[in-house]
């Protein structure tokens, strides 16, 4: 990871210089833009090991499942004026029943579940960013770059100036595949936990936006359906 880190601290020492030059001298060479997160999640590996921490992990999966729903259950009994949410005064209340230990138990193992699904994530995650710095210095020699920048530093740039794909189309070629099982004793990484929430908001994000158009696109169908046929 000592590479990847290396390249940040490039483009940040990059960006500073961009700003002590002359505007003329700035937009010298060809400048170009790099979501990191987005190529590494277009990649072939990321894909693939994100199915296999399904299947792999999915005792832990399924465990964490049944326990949620447990300590759902347990929280719906401390919402004593049932508008279906726990407030403050609620869970102070409830600090004094047997059932409270029990969902501190069940939130401590959830959190453990959850730590090591997302581990198998992460390390895969790692695993591809250890190519990373190479296929960053593959594409802009192609493309003779001579200053990467991320998109939300760059108030405007042409859809050319991105070389997310080509980073990713690199990447395909460098790491074809990753596992999922750490090894003993493997700690991730602060870029690597660092890159993972960024990769799960962005699929998130992008969850939330399919579910929308889909329950759009179902409003339309019903709204065409039940609108009366012309004579």
């Amino acid at each position: 990871m000592k590479l990847f880190a290396k390249s940040l601290a490039i483009a940040s020492l990059s960006l500073c210089a961009a700003a002590a030059v002359p505007a003329a001298a700035q937009v010298e060479g060809r400048f170009a833009t790099l979501d990191i997160g987005r190529a590494v999640i277009g990649t072939s590996a990321l894909q693939t090991a994100y199915q296999q921490v399904q299947t792999t992990y999915s005792a832990q999966i399924e465990t964490r499942r049944t326990k949620s729903q447990e300590r759902q259950t347990l929280l719906q009994g401390f919402d004593t004026n049932g508008d279906n949410e726990v407030n403050d005064a609620e869970l102070q209340a409830a600090q004094a029943s047997p059932q409270f230990a029990q969902l501190q138990t069940l939130e401590a193992e959830i959190q453990q579940l959850s730590n090591q699904i997302d581990a198998g994530r992460i390390f895969a995650i790692e695993e591809i960013l250890k190519q990373y710095p190479a296929a960053l210095q593959e594409v802009v020699t192609q493309q003779q770059v001579q200053m990467v920048m991320a998109p939300n530093t760059v108030l405007y740039a042409p859809p050319a100036a991105d070389i997310t794909q080509q980073i990713t189309t690199s990447l395909n070629a460098k790491v074809p595949q990753v596992g999922i099982v750490p090894p003993a004793n493997w700690q991730p990484s602060r870029q690597g936990v660092q890159l993972f929430q960024e990769i799960q908001q962005t699929l998130v994000t992008a969850q939330v936006l399919q579910q929308r158009q889909q329950a759009a696109q179902q409003q339309q169908q019903q709204g065409n359906a039940q609108s009366p046929q012309g004579r």
